[in-house]
């Protein structure tokens, strides 16, 4: 998959380095003047740039089944985020000058790199490209599969969910009923949608707003949580107080994109399903933390009891 996922991106970047030099060694002023861009433009730009950058984080759950996982896993999570949103504002910059060259608008276009492809004169690695996202679709969906098991393991773990989901492979140690859990809630409600008839793009829109919901509220949950969390382990780099905030401020920023002005449609009841879901999540937590606390108070008053008796 891996190797996949490099022919393709290997591809893009082709299609991106011939459109630019076919454009000529000069820069496009009218993008880097942001001439046109409106308050309520960069909002609605700042969900979207949120939906397509989630999950770059997602080395952080496997622990240690990564080699050396101290340093490996922030690595993997810095380089992500370095390598990701370099090569989306490269192929942003290049989208909007090819796409004008063209007379396409990126906006309404369903294949930019097709029509990309054509303008740098190489056709087939449209094709080619098109493939690879495919690809793509299906490996982003095994990585939110592999992470989401690895968090249900450890909620089984603090005994927020069943027992039974705790279970790891004897010789991979991978959790393999967790796996099989997320994987079955991750296709379930897809398959619902396409047996009720909803399109490919609408099914991909309203689960991929649920989601983007989610990590809004974590990274933001995240943010927060981070400066007393180094206070606590005596550790205050520079920025660690300013930097977390304004993370922060871009989470509300796009949560008010998704929620203002109100979306129409299915999309307008979107948030009330989400809150009804977070609701629901926050009681089967409430109850579950009151039931093991009159569990340990019981166990408590029977221990005291016993010492009592043997005195």
């Amino acid at each position: 998959m891996l190797w996949i996922e490099a022919v393709s991106m290997s591809l893009v970047l082709i299609v991106v380095v011939l459109v630019l030099v076919r454009h000529g060694l000069h820069l496009d002023w009218q993008q880097l003047q942001l001439r046109g861009m409106t308050g309520s433009g960069l909002r609605l730009g700042l969900v979207l740039a949120l939906f397509s950058f989630v999950g770059f984080e997602s080395a952080t759950t496997l622990g240690s089944e990564a080699r050396n996982p101290l340093k490996t896993i922030p690595r993997a999570v810095i380089q992500s985020a370095l390598l990701a949103g370099g090569i989306f504002i490269i192929c942003a910059y290049t989208e909007l000058l090819g796409l004008r060259a063209a007379g396409y608008d990126l906006g309404t276009s369903q294949a930019p790199m097709r029509v990309l492809a054509a303008v740098g004169g190489v056709p087939l690695l449209g094709v080619l490209i098109d493939i690879g996202a495919l690809v793509s679709l299906f490996a982003c969906t095994l990585a939110c599969i592999t992470a989401a098991a690895r968090v249900l393991l450890l909620m089984s773990h603090k005994n927020l969910t069943h027992r039974s989901l705790r279970a790891t492979h004897a010789r991979n140690e991978t959790p393999g009923r967790a796996i099989v859990a997320t994987g079955t809630a991750a296709v379930l409600p897809v398959a619902i949608l396409a047996a009720r008839g909803a399109g490919g793009l609408d099914v991909y829109g309203w689960m991929g707003s649920l989601a983007t919901y989610g990590f809004i509220v974590a990274y933001a949950l995240v943010s927060i949580a981070l400066p007393r969390y180094l206070r606590i382990h005596g550790v205050c780099p520079p920025g660690s107080r300013i930097i977390p905030w304004m993370a922060c401020f871009a989470m509300l920023l796009a949560l008010a994109g998704n929620l203002y002005p109100v979306p129409e449609g299915p999309y307008g009841r979107l948030p009330y399903i989400y809150l009804g879901y977070l609701a629901a999540g926050l009681l089967w937590f409430f109850w579950n933390t009151m039931e093991g606390s009159l569990v340990e108070s019981r166990s408590g008053s029977s221990a005291s009891a016993a010492h009592r008796e043997a005195e």
